[in-house]
């Protein structure tokens, strides 16, 4: 008997869709009215939104910082009360926020239908400036923040100036070289001396801490400032010079030199 060959199975494809002609891709009069009244009906429902009282802001809720810069932003705040969240915008809140001189910056958050979200980041004060009986309290921005009526009760370095000099301005950033001074302090929060900083000198292009002892700790410019510190502080742990006088030269931190006592170590 012969044998049967099997037959050889074959795959069907589907058929191919044919594509579209070019012409039905074209959208049709009626379907651009439908679209362009859609569109104008949304800019309407906004316009309507943004100009009524549905979405006015009753409650600002203000967030970071200290307490009394929270009340000051509040203030500040006040003239967005019962204007619509679709209306208030960051330049609005900003030229408001320029009084308060403690915050650095903000965010804000428009939660419908009638809260207005402001977080803010408070300016830390890193530095005293003394001029005559005057004093005011300096962010580490070189900006003044507040006048200081008791500046000894606080244990902040103290930058003098000149009698003479115009007098620092609440809310306005310090010159170049009292800002120097500013930045300077900033980092010994997180870079701590083994003794503590009583004065700052700044000349545009030279500062020096002064230590409690009278020793000096000579930085240089502002460049590096972390990394100067850090070596400071490494050179004074291990000798124990900050209790005497002298000075320590990191403005190179390559190769800082260390006069106390008489004696010069580079």
């Amino acid at each position: 008997m012969a044998r049967r060959r099997p037959s050889a199975r074959t795959a069907v494809l589907p058929a191919r869709r044919p594509l579209p002609e070019f012409g039905s891709l074209i959208p049709t009069g009626r379907s651009l009215l439908i679209a362009l009244a859609i569109l104008f009906a949304a800019g309407g429902a906004y316009a309507v939104a943004r100009e009524t009282s549905i979405f006015a802001v009753r409650t600002l809720d203000v967030r970071g910082g200290t307490p009394a810069i929270r009340a000051q932003t509040r203030a500040a705040l006040a003239g967005e009360l019962g204007k619509s969240l679709l209306q208030v915008g960051g330049g609005d809140i900003e030229q408001h926020l320029a009084s308060v001189s403690g915050v650095h910056s903000f965010r804000f958050d428009r939660r419908f239908p009638n809260t207005l979200e402001v977080v803010v980041t408070a300016e830390r004060p890193v530095l005293i400036i003394r001029q005559g009986k005057s004093a005011f309290l300096v962010s580490s921005f070189g900006r003044v923040l507040r006048k200081l009526d008791h500046p000894r009760l606080s244990s902040l370095a103290r930058l003098w100036l000149p009698t003479k000099a115009d007098a620092p301005e609440v809310g306005k950033t310090l010159p170049a070289a009292e800002a120097a001074a500013a930045v300077a302090v900033a980092p010994l929060r997180s870079v701590q001396l083994p003794a503590h900083v009583v004065d700052v000198k700044s000349d545009g292009t030279q500062l020096t801490l002064t230590l409690g002892s009278g020793f000096e700790v000579r930085l240089g410019d502002v460049g590096d400032l972390r990394l100067k510190l850090a070596i400071a502080r490494r050179i004074l742990s291990q000798t124990g010079a900050a209790t005497g006088s002298g000075y320590v030269d990191v403005s190179v931190p390559e190769r800082p030199v260390l006069s106390s006592n008489s004696q010069v170590a580079g």
